[in-house]
């Protein structure tokens, strides 16, 4: 097809006008090529594929935890359901334990080297001085038949040979037996398990995590995901149901994933009545075990033992808590369709701030986190007070934040809630929507977080929470040590994987949701994704593609940017130019007052620092002709003039300094005092990705303008965000008016 010369000419004007100078980047290119490509198990939409499919694991398991010698003794029996399209010569199983061994480096090393002053704590860290016992011990790995079966571990991955190959569509049952030292967890930097010692009265809590030998995942995308566990990218599991039986010291109180079937046995008549009182107290949480009865129990110190036995649905781990000093409250939350028991488990040392505040964030994570994603699935969600962490399993969390003496500062309160909240919301993501945090820690801690602390916002409006400015500070670094969001979870620096991991994913969405997509909109897509993806295993391209396809946006710019690049938002505005339509009909002495210098064709006027020249003048002229081409129809130029007599046009120039594309907000403030927000879509910079030059028509005559007036994309250095200038005082002018002053 042959162009009309016009349309040439005029495409040609057109991209001269928005030609770049720097190299093209394809900052709007499709990010298809950066994610795994669609197929029949994940389809291009982001939803899973007719295809998909994922396997499943069943435990019994009988454990024991023995007081006098910290070891923690088990059997399992795993039955596996190969579900894939793929016979299986062998297993993989993940034994987490023995990252505990000394060979193994801790998080110390990491924070630094030998320095001329440091404590016992920190020398304990790097050199494992104290040489603490740990690691799994395997008493045997036998078949159904009770046949062994051969074994070879890989450090905390543990490959199973099977004597015949696992057929696709089968399943399989084998046993195993272990035991291991449960460690102190005051011996381990980012230790999320083990037992916290309270030499006053010769206790303990233990928290018992990824304590069993568990089955790794099997997937499409990889394979067995058998990545050596390294203490940050923490798990991949796969669901399935669990039987389990725990043996403590009778005095013992434990809560733990999924729901106890026994509490005749373990629970005396009156607790088992308030607990049951508890189920219909929807304003409060109401005392199981209060301070008393927990001061007697510590003393108690009881030899015998009790088994406490639990039965959890379709979850991918279980984890549990035990001690005698537990105190215990309980209250009821009505969701939609069903009644969750929100639970709360802390020492006395707890008080008061943990039966104040704990099961209350419970139920506020459970209430938020269900409208914005979907309702809670299961019945009861728990808290469990212990020093120096935050870590998550199906229905149980572990929380750090305990008052000293009975008083917590504003911020250490704020920050213990925070945790509790964080947590619970673990539940969503990634205990139900599962995704692989030995890979990508982002997926579960960004998404999280973004619930999170949109949870604060709306039942904390008190507490401060993250924002797009909270993010400036990290993006604004070194980039010879920053990393994209889009790193694997155990290639980030430590110093660095909370802002990159958890906070700029969170400020992302956090844009998405307010600024570029808008709530309601966003709102649908992000549930959408949950729902898409609860009880299944989503990749980072299922989101992607999933955000895009519900919302009918563009949004590969954004991916691209924020998720696979270490750019930053820094805009510049430039320039303002400020024009009048040359007016034929006024006299010479009022065209004298109105125009600085009259501008024809293409002529630029010198940039202007401020408006105070007043508006530089333009001629628009008849149209001629040729520029019509072969339309028949034709503009009224004299109408067209007047529509423009008297208004203000401005010529605003826009650089992308920082190289991160994002839309553009505009505030506008006019000389009568008012103000006025114009946003510009990120598709301005899709023609030239480094400086935009847009027009504007005002009725009023402007003061000045200013680039992201309310603080939406994170923007690095607002003072280059003004029209005129604004001029920053140097640290030694300040100094100099400081000194005057006084």
């Amino acid at each position: 097809m042959r162009l009309h010369y016009l349309i040439i000419s005029v495409v040609c004007t057109i991209f001269s006008t928005y030609a770049q100078t720097k190299p093209w980047q394809g900052k709007f290119e499709p990010i298809d090529h950066m994610i795994a490509p669609p197929n029949t198990y994940r389809t291009a939409s982001g939803a899973p594929g007719h295809d998909y499919w994922q396997q499943r694991a069943d435990y019994q398991i009988k454990a024991t935890i023995n007081e006098k010698t910290n070891v923690l003794t088990g059997d399992e029996t795993i039955t596996y359901h190969n579900n894939s399209p793929d016979d299986l010569n062998y297993l993989w199983i993940q034994l987490e334990q023995n990252i505990n061994k000394k060979e193994n480096p801790d998080f110390g090393d990491i924070k630094g080297n030998i320095q001329e002053n440091m404590s016992a704590r920190q020398m304990q860290f790097l050199t494992r001085a104290i040489d603490f016992p740990a690691g799994y011990s395997i008493r045997y790995i036998n078949d159904a038949s009770g046949n062994p079966l051969k074994a070879l571990v890989n450090n905390t991955m543990m490959k199973v040979i099977l004597s015949t190959p696992l057929k696709s569509g089968d399943s399989m049952s084998f046993s195993l037996g272990w035991s291991y030292p449960i460690t102190d967890r005051s011996m381990f930097l980012l230790s999320r398990e083990g037992y916290e010692y309270f030499p006053e009265d010769n206790n303990s809590i233990y928290l018992i995590a990824h304590w069993f030998p568990r089955m790794a995942v099997y997937n499409d995308t990889e394979g067995w995901q058998n990545q050596q566990f390294r203490r940050l990218g923490e798990f991949a599991l796969e669901f399935g149901d669990y039987d389990v039986e725990i043996t403590v010291p009778d005095d013992h109180i434990i809560a733990a994933t999924g729901e106890l079937q026994n509490p005749e046995n373990v629970l005396t008549k009156t607790q088992r009545q308030r607990l049951e009182k508890a189920k219909s107290s929807f304003e409060k949480p109401l005392l199981i075990i209060n301070k008393g009865e927990a001061e007697a129990n510590e003393k108690k110190r009881s030899s015998k033992t009790i088994t406490w036995k639990f039965k959890a649905k379709n979850v991918r781990d279980f984890a549990f808590a035990s001690s005698r000093k537990f105190m215990w409250d309980a209250q009821a939350v009505k969701l939609e369709t069903h009644t969750v028991m929100a639970m709360s488990f802390f020492p006395k040392e707890g008080l008061p701030v943990w039966h104040e505040e704990s099961t209350k964030a419970v139920k506020n994570a459970l209430e938020v986190y269900s409208e914005a994603t979907f309702e809670y699935p299961y019945p009861v969600a728990i808290s469990v007070n212990t020093s120096n962490v935050g870590m998550e399993f199906p229905m149980i969390s572990f929380n750090g934040g305990r008052p000293k003496d009975g008083k917590m500062s504003d911020a250490a309160k704020q920050g213990m809630i925070g945790t509790i909240v964080h947590e619970v919301g673990h539940i969503w993501f990634p205990m139900i929507v599962s995704s692989d945090e030995r890979k990508w820690m982002w997926m579960d801690e960004g998404l999280n977080t973004f619930l999170h602390q949109r949870t604060i916002a709306e039942r904390y409006p008190e507490f401060s929470h993250t924002t797009p400015k909270s993010i400036v500070p990290f993006m604004s670094g070194d980039k010879n040590i920053l990393r994209p969001i889009m790193t694997t979870s155990d290639n980030e620096l430590l110093k660095q994987f909370g802002n990159n991991f958890y906070q700029k994913p969170t400020v992302g969405l956090q844009m998405l949701r307010h600024s570029i997509i808008g709530k309601e909109l966003f709102d649908q897509a992000f549930k959408e994704y949950a729902n898409r993806w609860k009880y299944k295993h989503p990749n980072p391209g299922d989101l992607f593609r999933t955000l895009g396809d519900a919302t009918a946006t563009d949004l590969d710019w954004f991916f691209r940017g924020w998720f696979f690049t270490t750019d930053h938002v820094d805009m510049e505005l430039s320039n303002v130019k400020w024009y009048k339509v040359y007016e034929e009909n006024l006299n010479i002495e009022d065209q004298q007052k109105k125009k600085s210098v009259k501008i024809e064709g293409n002529s630029v006027a010198e940039q202007a620092k401020d408006f105070s020249n007043g508006p530089d003048t333009i001629t628009v002229t008849n149209s001629s002709d040729g520029e019509y081409g072969g339309f028949l129809s034709r503009l009224d130029d004299a109408e067209v003039r007047k529509q423009l007599k008297n208004k203000n046009i401005y010529d605003v120039t826009i650089k992308n300094i920082g190289g991160l594309i994002m839309p553009v907000t505009i505030e506008w403030i006019y000389t009568d005092g008012t103000s006025e927000i114009e946003k510009l879509p990120a598709d301005i910079w899709r023609l030239n990705e480094y400086e935009v030059t847009k027009t504007f028509v005002k009725e009023k005559e402007v003061k000045s303008l200013n680039l992201d007036p309310n603080f939406e994309f994170a923007d690095t250095d607002m003072t280059n965000n003004s029209f005129p200038k604004t001029e920053n005082k140097s640290d030694f002018d300040s100094f100099k008016e400081n000194l005057r002053s006084n």
